[in-house]
């Protein structure tokens, strides 16, 4: 169900490496447990390229038809890119939250941050026992 090929935050964010290392980048978003118990995504508010963000804290805010729930982010870095195509359909995050429907792109400050992170497998334990 979640892919293999992430990490994962108690949040319920996920996180994407696509370049190692220090200055490396990273793909992040929310999981499909995130946007199941959501329900249909009706906004987002994300942070804007060149933005400062650390491991934990609150990046943005996701608003369904259900509630408005806050983003936090799940390494430290910069913001490069935020997923303009969720401003005009933020349902994508509901149809497709691994791929398209991803939230911001990042530079990886810290690479050891993801080592705090849940795997696949630890994150599907985790979340079936809430």
């Amino acid at each position: 169900m979640n892919p293999n090929d992430r990490k994962y935050t108690r949040e319920h964010e996920w996180i994407k490496v696509e370049s190692e290392g220090a200055g490396g980048r990273a793909l992040t978003g929310i999981t499909d447990y995130a946007q199941d118990q959501l329900g249909d995504i009706v906004y987002f508010e994300l942070p804007k390229p060149g933005t400062a963000i650390k491991q934990a804290e609150k990046i943005g805010e996701v608003e369904s038809v259900k509630a408005v729930s806050d983003l936090y982010s799940p390494i430290s870095g910069e913001v490069l890119e935020a997923n303009e195509k969720l401003m005009d359909h933020p349902e994508l995050a509901n149809k497709d939250p691994f791929e398209e429907g991803w939230l911001i792109r990042v530079s990886i400050a810290d690479p050891s941050e993801l080592d705090s992170l849940m795997s696949a497998e630890e994150y599907e334990t985790f979340v079936g026992g809430l």
